[in-house]
């Protein structure tokens, strides 16, 4: 059965901006190649981070929202942590509640 799920990773800030499309872009064909669709994906740029990670202070964030069955969302989360550009990745199972009351909330009034 296929859940809803969230993935904010944070990439190396010296890729380049074209780098970071490419990186994002495999991430999201990885998860299709598996049977996932993305509902959401967002690159939310370079921010400082709230310690640093192997002496940087700072990562471009991204943050991917999208469906799939549970073994898709964990060989993802394996292969984030095997790309050597991605620094911390997050990946949450997203409440079916909360994504209601979400919703109800940004429906139109």
């Amino acid at each position: 059965m296929a859940v809803d799920y969230e993935v904010t990773y944070i990439l190396r800030p010296s890729l380049e901006e074209n780098e970071v499309t490419e990186r994002t872009a495999a991430i999201t064909e990885q998860l299709k190649s598996n049977g996932g669709d993305i509902l959401h994906s967002e690159t939310l740029g370079k921010k400082r981070l709230a310690y640093e990670i192997e002496d940087v202070r700072e990562g471009i964030y991204a943050v991917m929202r999208f469906r799939a069955e549970a073994a898709t969302a964990h060989e993802l989360e394996r292969q984030l942590g095997l790309n050597e550009d991605v620094m911390r990745a997050l990946l949450i199972k997203l409440d079916k509640h909360a994504l209601a009351a979400e919703k109800a909330a940004t429906a139109p009034q």
